[in-house]
């Protein structure tokens, strides 16, 4: 019974997505350079489904954001829920780094390219360096982004090692990283699953580390300094 329950709590909170994708898409040119309602919806979104798999999640850390100043947030990566647990949980209007194969799928990825999130294209060296590069603009222009220091989620619930792609961004925007220790959500869903099992989800903001210089030295120190500041936080899960 518990099975057949998380199941349809997944094929629920599919279904919400989509409707919710279809709305932003239709409502785009209303906001679309703001991005305010784009955002709102999302949000919208985010607790939504937070809701439907009954997952009641805790913040820490708010009061290291200071109004006005925009972040680039690393956060480790261990859920498809991860990306809601931050929508719902941070104060602040951020835009999604995403890789540019999502675009792919309909309504959701259709909505991630006609929005105001930021691909990043990894199919070659050159595609990503242009892609970093457009990032950093509109993170000067006043965006702040999220980004998933490890690539990909993890199969085993211990944290992978960073790559070096979110340092790069943040080093050539020159705005705070803002440390992001997501716990809880791997046994919530596993990979390849569609079976949700509710449970308490945290999200701790770590405080804003200032970033300078550039080439990999540089992102090599920055990307230590977050590492380090995770891990603090960090329950292997």
């Amino acid at each position: 019974m518990k099975t057949l329950l998380g199941i349809l709590r997944f094929l629920a909170g599919i279904l919400v997505s989509f409707l919710l994708a279809g709305v932003a898409i239709i409502t785009l040119p209303i906001d679309r350079r703001r991005g305010r309602f784009f955002h709102a919806l999302a949000v919208l979104w985010a607790k939504t489904v937070l809701r439907i798999c009954g997952i009641r999640l805790t913040v820490r850390g708010t009061e290291n954001l200071r109004r006005g100043q925009t972040y680039v947030y690393v956060a480790n990566h261990a859920s498809l829920l991860d990306i809601p647990c931050t929508l719902a949980g941070v104060p602040d209007r951020i835009r999604i780094v995403y890789k540019k194969e999502l675009e792919a799928i309909p309504l959701f990825g259709w909505q991630l390219k006609w929005g105001n999130y930021i691909p990043i294209e990894r199919a070659s060296r050159s595609g990503a360096m242009r892609s970093l590069e457009e990032a950093a603009r509109k993170i000067r222009e006043g965006a702040s982004v999220l980004l998933y220091a490890e690539g990909t989620r993890t199969t085993d619930g211990k944290l992978r090692a960073f790559k070096r792609g979110a340092f790069n961004l943040a080093l050539r925007s020159g705005v705070p990283v803002i440390p992001l220790t997501i716990n809880g959500t791997f046994h919530i869903i596993g990979r390849g699953s569609m079976v949700i099992h509710p449970a308490r989800a945290e999200l701790i903001l770590g405080e804003p580390i200032p970033v300078s210089g550039s080439g990999k030295e540089a992102e090599l120190e920055l990307m230590a300094e977050v590492d380090a500041a995770i891990r603090k936080f960090y329950v292997d899960q």
